[in-house]
């Protein structure tokens, strides 16, 4: 692919693509995280997706090795590997490639098409996980606060949701270093999840899908 898409862009936005080759290279550097299905990964100017396309297929194959002789854990690793995986992005054309550039290595790896509860479940994670807005304000195309979704596997087909602000989760993040005088503020109640949401199922998670459609 072109590593630009206009001249115009680059000015306005800086917008480079980084090419296959280096983000491989790149994702090599942290190979053992790229091959832990519930590592989390944040791409806060994803594009069409370049990075986490590459780490989504990483942690797919990880997801094959595991769990490919039984096709219930498979999926639903697979969708907790999905989980793991943010990103943020200021064009809303890159945001519709990121999106359909994800699907597409999902729906190839189950052999399903837009109609399967499991290609909409992972739909509605990716409208909750891969966001139109601007990783330097910490803010939606819309002025909102960015919110994430974190995701857990609870077993036995249920996943669990809780929503966190973004720019709570780096304040957090600088309160909590190691050896801070101020770690202890890290597990503040500020820092709790701004909801908490009931556990779901993968047809549940399909529903709320298609409510959005």
């Amino acid at each position: 692919m072109s590593l630009v898409k206009s001249k115009q862009r680059v000015t306005d936005h800086g917008e480079v693509f980084t090419p296959d080759w280096m983000v491989d290279v790149m994702l090599d550097l942290v190979k053992h995280e790229t091959e832990r299905i519930d590592s989390r990964f944040l791409e806060p100017a994803c594009g069409s997706g370049n990075f986490i396309v590459q780490i989504l297929r990483r942690k797919l194959a990880v997801v094959e090795l595991k769990y490919g002789k039984s096709e219930f854990e498979r999926q639903h690793y697979a969708l907790l590997a999905l989980m793991c995986i943010y990103g943020i992005e200021l064009l809303q054309d890159n945001l519709n490639e990121c999106h359909a550039n994800m699907l597409e290595i999902w729906a190839e790896y189950f052999d399903i098409n837009e109609t399967a509860d499991l290609y909409k479940a992972a739909a509605h994670v990716l409208s909750q996980n891969i966001l139109h807005g601007d990783a330097l304000t910490m803010r939606t195309q819309d002025g909102q606060p960015i919110t994430f979704a974190e995701w857990g596997y609870l077993g036995k087909g249920k996943f669990q949701r809780r929503d966190f602000r973004f720019d709570v989760l780096t304040g957090s993040s600088a309160f909590s270093a190691e050896g801070s005088l101020f770690a202890d503020l890290g597990k503040h109640e500020i820092f709790a999840p701004v909801k908490t949401h009931s556990s779901m199922t993968v047809r549940e998670l399909a529903a709320l899908q298609g409510q959005r459609q």
